[in-house]
C-alpha cells in the first residue's frame, strides 16, 4: 500500500471550516485579499463623497462600476490558471488589434484618443493591454527554463514595445508606463542578469533624450518642466501642483476633518475626483488616515506577493507577481506626482479615484491572482 498522504496546501487547510470559508472556497476567493480590497473599496467611496461635493449621483455612479468590477473578479476567480495560460496569445492579439483601432476610429477627448464608445460605457483598450502584456510574456517565458536567453529576452522585449507604442501614440504615457512596468516586472522575476539590468540603465539616459526630442508632447514637456521647477509658472502649469502640495501639507496629523477640505471644496485642486484624491484624503483625513490608506495598500500587496510565491507553476508564479508589482506602480505614480516627487503623467489611485475600466482591469487581475491561489492541486508528501 502506498504511504503518499496528500494534503492541501497551506492557508487552505481548516479543521473545522465554517460555512463562510466553505462559500469563499466555493466561489474560489481569498478571504485576506478580498477583506483588503473591500476595505479599500469602502474608504474610496467615503473619501469620493468628499471630494465629489457630497455628491450622492457621483458616489452611485462609483458603486456601481465596482459591483460590476467585483462581479468581474468572481467571475475570473473560476477561470483555472491553465485555461488562462491558453488563452495569453489570443488575448494579446485582442488587445494589439484594439489598440491600432482607437488609433484609427476611437473616440477622443481633451486632445487625446484613447476610447472606442460602446453607447453606453467607454471602453480603454489601453487598459486591457496591462492585463494582456503580463499574461503574454509569463506564458512566452514560461515555455522554456530561466533564466531566459538573450534571444528570448529580445522577442518579449518587442512584445512589451509594440502595445506602449501604440499606447503612447493616443497619447497616454500614464498607461503606457503601466503597461511597459507590468511587462518588464515579468522579466524581473523570470531572472535577469544584473549584466542585463546594467544595459537598461545605461541605455536609459540616450533613450529619454530621444523622447525628449521625438516622442514628447509639449504639454507633456510642460509637466516635466513643472516637476522640476513648480514655482516656474506658479499660476499657469505649476497651479495645480502646488496646491497639490498645500493641501497635502494642511491636513496635519490628524486632518481637518471629512467634508471639512477647504482645497478640494473651495476647487483649488483640479481632477479631485480622480487623479489627484489623494490630496483630498491627506487635507480632511492627515497623516492619521494616509497611514491607514497606505495600511490596505500594503496588506494587499503582500497579500498578492505571498500568493506569488505559493503559485505551483512558473507561469502563475510570474504572472501573478507582475500584476501584484505593478498594483504597487499605481500607487507609487499617483502618490508621488500628487506629492511633487514626479511628474504628473495622470494614473488613477487604485481603488479610491473615480474611474471605469481601469478599476475593472485592476480587480479582474486580483480575480486572476485568487484563481492562481484557490486552484492549486494537491501535492503528495
Amino acid at each position: 500500500m502506498s504511504t503518499n498522504r496528500f494534503y492541501p496546501p497551506s492557508g487552505l487547510r481548516e479543521s473545522n471550516p465554517t460555512k463562510v470559508d466553505g462559500l469563499l472556497a466555493g466561489l474560489h476567493l481569498d478571504l485576506p485579499l478580498l477583506t483588503g480590497l473591500i476595505l479599500l473599496s469602502l474608504f474610496g467611496l467615503l473619501v469620493l463623497f468628499s471630494a465629489s461635493g457630497e455628491s450622492v449621483e457621483h458616489v452611485k455612479r462609483a458603486l456601481l462600476r465596482l459591483a460590476l468590477a467585483f462581479a468581474m473578479m468572481v467571475v475570473v476567480a473560476q477561470i483555472p490558471p491553465a485555461v488562462v495560460r491558453r488563452w495569453s496569445p489570443r488575448l494579446f492579439a485582442i488587445s494589439l488589434l484594439l489598440l491600432v483601432a482607437v488609433l484609427v476610429a476611437g473616440h477622443g477627448a481633451k486632445g487625446a484618443q484613447r476610447w472606442i464608445s460602446l453607447g453606453f460605457f467607454n471602453f480603454q483598450p489601453a487598459d486591457l493591454a496591462k492585463l494582456a502584456v503580463p499574461m503574454m510574456i509569463a506564458w512566452f517565458l514560461a515555455e522554456k527554463p530561466l533564466p531566459p536567453t538573450w534571444q528570448r529576452l529580445t522577442i518579449a522585449g518587442a512584445m512589451i514595445f509594440i502595445p506602449i507604442l501604440l499606447i503612447a501614440l493616443q497619447p497616454d504615457l500614464g498607461t503606457a508606463l503601466l503597461v511597459a512596468s507590468s511587462g518588464l516586472f515579468v522579466l524581473f522575476l523570470a531572472g535577469l542578469s544584473w549584466r542585463f539590468l546594467a544595459g537598461m540603465a545605461i541605455t536609459a539616459v540616450p533613450s529619454g533624450w530621444v523622447l525628449w526630442e521625438w516622442g514628447m508632447h509639449d504639454y507633456q514637456r510642460g509637466r516635466v518642466l513643472t516637476f522640476l521647477d513648480p514655482e516656474r509658472d506658479p499660476l499657469g502649469s505649476g497651479y495645480h501642483i502646488i496646491q497639490s502640495k498645500i493641501a497635502i501639507g494642511s491636513g496635519g496629523l490628524y486632518g481637518k476633518g471629512w467634508l471639512n477640505g477647504t482645497q478640494s471644496h473651495l476647487e483649488f485642486l483640479p481632477e479631485r475626483t480622480t487623479d489627484f484624491i489623494f490630496a483630498v484624503l491627506s487635507e480632511e483625513f492627515g497623516l492619521t488616515g494616509v497611514i491607514l490608506l497606505l495600511s490596505l495598500y500594503l496588506l494587499i500587496i503582500l497579500r498578492g506577493l505571498y500568493i506569488a510565491t505559493r503559485a505551483q507553476d512558473t507561469f502563475s508564479r510570474l504572472l501573478a507577481g507582475a500584476l501584484t508589482l505593478v498594483f504597487f506602480v499605481y500607487l507609487f505614480v499617483n502618490t508621488g506626482m500628487v506629492s511633487g516627487l514626479l511628474p504628473v503623467v495622470g494614473v488613477p489611485l487604485p481603488l479610491v479615484s473615480y474611474g471605469g475600466t481601469a478599476t475593472v482591469t485592476i480587480l479582474t487581475g486580483f480575480g486572476i491572482l485568487m484563481s492562481i491561489h484557490t486552484h492549486r492541486k494537491l501535492l503528495p508528501t
